[in-house]
């Protein structure tokens, strides 16, 4: 029975190591510029924080790479709660 439980153990933990891998890369992906003129390769899907002064107080803009287009990654902008203090 121990012979078995061995393989579980193994793809538990290839299965935990990969999970870790994506909340990591999740976590990386969303970064700050000064100016929206900075953010240079923005994919479908990712989410960036421009820091502009263009929101209200206690907010920052959002980009969003919101679709494929011919031209491109359509960007989508809007103003967000603002998480940690400036």
């Amino acid at each position: 029975m121990k012979e078995a439980a061995m393989p579980r153990l193994g793809f538990v933990a290839l299965v935990s190591v990969a999970a870790l891998g994506a909340m990591a890369q999740s976590a990386a992906a969303e970064q700050s510029y000064m100016r929206e003129g900075d953010i240079v390769d923005l994919r479908v899907g990712q989410r960036v924080l421009v820091d502009d002064g263009s929101c209200p107080a206690g907010q920052i803009k959002q980009v969003v790479g919101s679709r494929l287009s011919e031209n491109g990654v359509v960007r989508t902008r809007s103003c967000v709660p603002r998480l940690a203090k400036k």
